[in-house]
């Protein structure tokens, strides 16, 4: 009886801590213990362990065996450990060559009859391993293909333990996942539903498109039935297709929140999250007592929509403020301090008053002038700021509803934005933190977003009437940007500072 050594790892917000699993199998009673700070799935696991070694393998040891998870200071979380801890015991036990753990890592969650079972989060376990020199992977078959996209690691896949206990002792080689060739070229870029669907509106489909060209925040008000919602899941089809890159990303947050379909090795759409109402703080920004991603997080390189704006309540939209901001979300415990990244559009809609009718013609609003200002008041003016268009969408008629003639498709439309969102490539070239007008930072405004006296006056005569902030004055220049981008202008000229300016509905509207 000796010790052995492998290798495992556990995901602490969405990264990845490569864990050295070391089993001691001594002469004693049999007693079965595991140290090294473990939470309670992975005390669990020592019945799992036994079950599965028994009834796959030769006998459980009935020795002495001990445990430790290094370092001993991490906090260790997930079903993954049952694999390597049973492997150790094996080996530590002289049932596998001393030495050949060592080398590689191995995650899984064991059945009792010794099926391996895969895990969330296997894309950060990959990135981890790579980063630590490990260039051997032992993983549940359904992981492979995901594991594989991560380039410089040998994947191995197994369904059972005996079979990891056969490539070990019988030189039975367990079956390597190879990495797909060129994954984005199967990617699909089709969605089910497309602005040509929808009739009218025209100028809310314009500022969705501005939006999406510029990554702006967007809100829209209109009465029931105008088509606020209908309009808002058609965003993503003209949104530009994920980057191999960003599709990494955005895959690895959603496997590590579990939310990964079985038959997706890799998202390749752009994420769109519709939260409902009674979402709460944490299931919006991220928590838990072992912090998991949020919305925020899910919708990342995605768009978050928020459907019926102000039914939320009004301390949790308030938590958008900082990962609106700074893209990010920092969430802090008493041990650890996680950062989950938030750079999403985020598309919002509402009715313009309690009743919904508030300047419609063909219904008449019965909510009085206090109603209203109590309806908006849920949502904050700091918040507020931060959306960068408030468009107001009007009831359709009879005639647009069954005699007006589509509209353009959604590839028409992101063929423009793909053009705009070129030339913002190549303006922020140099800039590693700048990808789009509206994460520009004030100093990149200045450089960016020049006018001429025309300009200046406009602006000027703008910001005093509605009284805005000077966080809405370079929203305004943002949007102004974008819009001069979809017309390929290296300039932003007086027109396009007006069409940006009309987009602050909201801000006129509340100063009665």
């Amino acid at each position: 009886m000796t010790t052995a050594i492998t290798n495992t790892a556990t995901v602490i917000g969405i990264d990845a801590h490569v864990i050295e699993v070391e089993a001691d199998v001594s002469i004693g009673l049999g007693v079965f213990n595991i140290v090294g700070l473990p939470d309670g799935t992975i005390k669990e696991s020592r019945e799992r362990i036994v079950a599965a070694l028994n009834n796959a393998c030769e006998e459980f040891p009935i020795r002495k065996v001990i445990v430790n998870l290094a370092p001993a200071d991490i906090r260790k979380v997930g079903t993954g450990f049952d694999l390597p801890i049973a492997m150790a015991i094996l080996e530590a036990s002289n049932q596998i060559p001393q030495g050949l753990l060592s080398s590689c890592l191995i995650i899984g969650e064991l059945s009792l009859e010794g099926k391996i079972r895969p895990i969330d989060g296997i894309l950060s376990v990959a990135l981890a391993a790579r980063d630590a020199g490990i260039d051997t992977l032992i993983v549940p078959r359904e992981n492979g293909p995901s594991a594989a996209l991560i380039e410089g690691l040998t994947v191995l896949t197994a369904v059972s333990i005996d079979e990891v206990l056969n490539h070990f002792c019988n030189n039975e080689q367990l079956a390597e996942c190879l990495p797909a060739n060129n994954p984005e070229s199967s990617w699909q870029t089709k969605y089910d539903v497309d602005f040509s669907e929808v009739k009218g509106q025209d100028s809310a489909k314009r500022a969705l498109e501005i939006a999406a060209a510029g990554k702006h925040n967007v809100l829209l008000s209109g009465p029931p039935g105008s088509g606020k919602s209908m309009l808002s899941k058609r965003l993503p089809g003209i949104l530009p297709p994920l980057t191999f890159h960003e599709a990494l990303e955005v895959t690895k947050i959603h496997s590590v929140a579990g939310v990964v379909e079985k038959d997706h090795t890799i998202l390749y759409t752009r994420p769109f999250r519709n939260p409902h109402h009674s979402t709460s703080g944490a299931g919006l920004i991220g928590g838990g007592s072992v912090p998991k991603p949020g919305e925020v997080s899910l919708a990342h390189h995605g768009v978050l929509f928020l459907d019926e704006l102000p039914e939320f309540p009004r301390s949790t939209l308030d938590l958008l403020r900082q990962p609106l901001e700074d893209k990010k979300v920092v969430i802090s415990r008493a041990k650890v301090s996680l950062g989950f990244p938030s750079d999403f559009i985020l598309l919002a809609a509402m009715n313009p008053c309690p009743c919904g009718y508030l300047g419609s013609e063909g219904k008449e609003c019965v909510c009085s002038a206090a109603a209203v200002l109590k309806y908006r008041s849920r949502i904050s003016g700091p918040l507020m700021d931060r959306i960068d268009m408030q468009i107001e969408m009007p009831s359709l008629t009879y005639d647009e509803m069954n005699f007006k003639q589509k509209g353009e498709s959604s590839e028409s439309i992101r063929k423009r934005v793909l053009n705009a969102r070129e030339m913002q490539l190549e303006r922020f070239s140099r800039d590693d933190n700048t990808s789009s007008n509206a994460n520009m930072r004030h100093r990149d405004v200045e450089i960016h977003c020049c006018l001429d006296r025309e300009g200046h006056q406009i602006l000027s005569h703008v910001l005093g009437k509605l009284r805005l902030s000077g966080r809405a004055h370079d929203s305004i220049l943002k949007v102004a940007r974008t819009i001069a981008d979809l017309d390929q202008s290296g300039t932003i000229k007086s027109h396009h500072l007006s069409e940006a300016v009309n987009y602050r509905s909201l801000d006129r509207e509340l100063n009665f």
